[in-house]
């Protein structure tokens, strides 16, 4: 089912992204089939929209400042 709704692009891009996170990958997955099954997604998801997805579901880094005495 994957296959249909990703293009080649935004699929290639899961892949890797299975490969170093997979609970990030797993959880675009199933935001993917909630949204196929309500009927929700009429489209492909292209791999600018799966960058967005992932940017949204990503948590901000946190920034770290070092002091030098």
């Amino acid at each position: 089912m994957l296959r249909v709704v990703f293009t080649s692009e935004a699929r290639e891009r899961l892949t890797n992204i299975r490969m170093v996170k997979p609970d990030l990958a797993e959880s675009i997955e199933s935001q993917i089939i909630q949204l196929v099954s309500s009927g929700r997604l009429k489209h492909q998801v292209t791999d600018e929209e799966l960058k967005q997805m992932l940017g949204q579901l990503q948590q901000p880094k946190r920034e770290f400042k070092i002091n030098y005495k």
